[in-house]
């Protein structure tokens, strides 16, 4: 069953701050241990709160706003799509996540909807390089 480990606040460090190799290391390692379960299907950061834009459609038409949906002092940075034999397996590796000391992890079960076609796009080499340069 597929997961969604939504990471949320998380200070992300800069590359010049004295923690940033250990920190990328560690979240490595992460990843790595759920590609050797065969457990990691995505993976990315998000860019900062500041660069979202909301849309909503209502009778009036389409708002489009600068920033997130909703006014919070919790932020979503990234996300972890994983395929776990089950929710324990979900919890235990949302559980060695190594930043969950600055944040929290929210573990969310993937829905299917009949008659949703949830087919994936093919992705690109841009595709990646831009999560890569947003801090991936």
């Amino acid at each position: 069953m597929r997961y969604l480990l939504l990471v949320y606040n998380c200070d992300r460090p800069e590359p010049t701050d004295e923690r940033y190799e250990e920190t990328m290391a560690r979240v490595n390692a992460f990843a790595d241990e759920c590609r050797a379960r065969g457990a990691l299907v995505a993976d990315a950061p998000l860019h900062l709160e500041g660069a979202a834009t909301t849309v909503r459609v209502g009778a009036g038409g389409t708002l489009v706003t600068d920033g997130p949906f909703v006014e919070t002092h919790e932020h979503l940075g990234g996300y972890y799509l994983l395929d776990c034999r089950d929710l324990d397996e979900a919890l235990e590796l949302a559980g060695r996540w190594p930043m969950t000391e600055r944040g929290a992890i929210e573990v969310r079960p993937v829905a299917s909807m009949s008659g949703l076609d949830a087919r994936p796009r093919e992705v690109t080499g841009a595709a990646t390089d831009t999560a890569v340069a947003a801090g991936g």
